[in-house]
């Protein structure tokens, strides 16, 4: 693989910021970053830099770096790191492919079903369809390109607390894999250097069933804390609420294995870990809270789309996708 010298972070949120800042940090006198960023976050990168709090840290850090809402005027990079949501990634299809060089891999750090699931997928028997739910138009197959993606699923709560500034509960891990499952020289060259960036990187060779072991969670808890306004340690204490995650994670549980995709974790384990999860809002949550679009086309209705493809019932699902969305549209005032 070429150097990797210069990066760009499309996306510089809560946990692109916290990329960002790490590799600054880390590697920033043999690295050149950059930043996609927009408004008053934006504003206060330019004026301030980033600035990451880690909870039992002593001080903060804080990193000057290249900061733009326009990725035209960056020259090629050699890596780009996705920051994005899944419902905002689309848009971002021309920009990122603008930054593409030949040899440029993209990681895409993503919760939920991603648009470039089936690319060299040899398990489920759907190799290479595609997903217009989530690449309307075959926007970014067609202009970043499936082969270009390396799969990254995150365990990293961070919130941006204030524009320019990002806080972490904890210090989290970041899972990375090649669609084809492969420990290919790209996936262990990024890996290397997001280690040697003080980031938490594990290589896998079955990115697929990381991203449903942690769609279990992010499925059942994210909807259910936007609907109920209830943080992560409610749900798991109140019975009913507990009830309804364990149902749906066990209907996670079972469309990933109808694609060949059984997730390394039991719905029995993902369930105890997520008894360990403290008074958190999760990230849907504080969307809701700020009456942003919700990210609930990856988290539940690619679940129940897939569901479909593979005649698996996901009846709790149904009923959530229905809540969740109406909820999202009443919440942002945005007609059916």
């Amino acid at each position: 693989m070429t150097a990797l010298k210069n990066i760009c972070i499309y996306g510089a949120g809560a946990l692109g910021g916290t990329l960002a800042t790490r590799l600054v940090e880390g590697l920033g006198d043999t690295i050149t970053v950059s930043v996609i960023a927009r408004g008053e976050h934006l504003q206060k990168i330019r004026e301030n830099g980033l600035e990451l709090r880690v909870a039992g840290e002593d001080k903060p850090a804080v990193v000057s770096v290249h900061a733009t809402d326009d990725p035209t005027t960056l020259p090629k990079q050699d890596l780009v790191i996705t920051g994005l949501k899944g419902h905002q990634v689309p848009a971002a299809a021309e920009g990122i492919s603008h930054l593409a060089a030949d040899h440029t891999r993209v990681v895409m750090v993503l919760n939920g079903v991603p648009w470039w699931y089936f690319h060299r997928d040899e398990k489920s028997g759907h190799g290479e369809h595609r997903l217009p739910e989530l690449d309307p138009g075959d926007r970014l197959w067609n202009t970043v390109g499936p082969e270009r993606v390396i799969g990254c699923v995150a365990y990293q709560g961070a919130e941006v607390i204030q524009p320019g500034v990002i806080q972490l509960p904890a210090r989290g891990r970041f899972i990375l894999g090649e669609p084809s499952g492969e420990i290919s020289a790209d996936l262990t060259a990024i890996s290397d250097l997001l280690t040697k960036a003080n980031v938490t990187i594990i290589q896998t060779d079955d990115i697929r069933g990381e991203i449903w072991s942690k769609l279990m969670g992010n499925a059942s808890f994210n909807p259910i804390s936007a609907l109920t306004r209830a943080l992560s340690d409610r749900i798991v204490t109140d019975p009913a609420l507990l009830s309804l995650m364990s149902r749906v994670m066990h209907e996670v549980y079972a469309v990933a294995s109808a694609l060949g995709s059984r997730p390394p974790q039991t719905v029995e384990e993902r369930l105890k870990e997520a008894m360990t999860i403290g008074p958190h809002p999760t990230s849907m949550l504080q969307d809701f809270l700020a009456k942003k679009p919700l990210e609930y086309v990856p988290l539940v209705e690619m679940v129940v789309r897939l569901g479909q493809m593979t005649e698996t019932p996901v009846p709790a699902l149904d009923t959530i996708l229905a809540l969740i969305g109406e909820a999202d549209r009443q919440n942002r005032n945005v007609g059916s």
